[in-house]
């Protein structure tokens, strides 16, 4: 579900239009949170833009750093990360890594719209291709279950919860894994945000790691 997807103009009133993904939601309130996340989506990723390069390299750095401090051992463990899109943190270098100390990567691919996406394995080896919204994607689909899920953020607030791109595929998708999956958000230093407002489907992280090297997680 995005965040701007919900209009009821010329609709008429029935208890099906207060559902969204399943979940009975007011539409007034829904329609206003739409508009401020939509509004503070625009600002962040204006942020990211005038971010220079060796900034972003920089945190990139710091979180790859607190991962590893975090999770240790990661031999045998099966982590989902996140190929980098729109500004997103580029944590390529720390998957060539982990994957060389034994780690299972593996990343989200979009199997059907409006769907939650499975998760592929990637080596630094395997063979790319494009896949919905050009983004790459392992050429040859190994899917797998992950324990660990590195997800990519754009604002997260003071409870965890996570503003990202709008199109709900990781809320979906989180949704279903098991309650021990270790959720970990990551993003730059100024997604910090009071609240997003969140709905009932929405998913906070178990941790998160800001471009600063901060980490809270959540109570």
């Amino acid at each position: 579900m995005r965040d701007d997807d919900f209009d009821d103009s010329g609709s008429e009133p029935c208890f099906a239009h207060m559902l969204v993904d399943g979940h009975v939601v007011d539409p007034q309130t829904w329609k206003d949170v739409s508009v401020f996340r939509k509004s503070r989506r625009q600002q962040l990723y204006q942020l990211r833009k005038e971010l220079p390069l060796d900034v972003r390299k920089a945190m990139a750095e710091r979180i790859g750093a607190q991962l590893d401090e975090m999770l240790g051992d990661v031999s045998g463990r099966t982590i989902a990360a996140y190929w980098p899109i729109r500004g997103e943190l580029n944590l390529r270098d720390w998957m060539i890594a982990a994957s060389e100390r034994g780690a299972r990567i593996c990343l989200p691919v979009v199997v059907e719209k409006n769907q939650p996406v499975e998760f592929h394995h990637w080596t630094p080896e395997s063979r790319m291709t494009r896949g919905v919204w050009n983004i790459p994607v392992p050429a040859d689909p190994v899917p797998l279950v992950p324990e660990i899920v590195i997800v990519p953020l754009l604002g997260v607030d003071e409870e965890g919860y996570r503003l990202g791109n709008g199109g709900g595929y990781y809320d979906r998708t989180l949704a279903r894994l098991s309650d021990d999956t270790l959720i970990i958000g990551v993003g730059q230093d100024f997604a910090r945000m009071k609240t997003i407002f969140p709905m009932p489907w929405d998913v906070p992280m178990t941790k998160v790691v800001l471009g600063d090297g901060s980490v809270t997680a959540r109570s």
